[in-house]
């Protein structure tokens, strides 16, 4: 294999050698080519380091952050202190249809575990019970 694709290519510090894969492509297109090596590993003093200024944030806020930040409720829209109603899973929520509370139907519709509310509207959640996945009937 190693004699199947060794090549030796000119570059700006003389010949070196490589391994190299071209693949021909019909029509007018250029060929493929995958080289590994090749590259002079010759120290050079004076180089000059130039970093980049990143393009966007690293680490963008996750959309439960967002959500807490805007010190709003999801439910009545009321601006102050929020809490987080969270449910196991989305299954626990069944699926949007009559009989579902606001609160569940809101989370089935946006596949959501989490909701941020008040903390008026989260006692309202906890004081009724959420329809279970298993009782649906056709």
């Amino acid at each position: 294999m190693a004699a199947r694709y060794k090549a030796a290519i000119e570059t700006p510090h003389g010949p070196r050698t490589c391994f190299e894969a071209v693949r021909i492509r019909e029509g007018s297109q250029k060929p493929l080519v995958a080289r590994f090596g090749g590259i002079p590993l010759k120290r050079r003093k004076n180089a000059v380091i130039i970093d980049r200024a990143p393009g966007r944030d690293p680490y963008p806020r996750k959309e439960i952050i967002t959500r807490l930040q805007r010190n709003r409720c999801e439910l009545c829209q009321h601006s102050g202190q929020v809490q987080v109603h969270h449910v196991a899973r989305l299954a626990d929520l069944a699926y949007p249809g009559p009989g579902q509370p606001a609160w569940a139907r809101l989370m089935a519709k946006r596949r959501r575990k989490s909701l941020v509310v008040c903390p008026s509207c989260h006692d309202q959640i906890h004081a009724e019970r959420p329809p279970a996945a298993n009782t649906l009937t056709a």
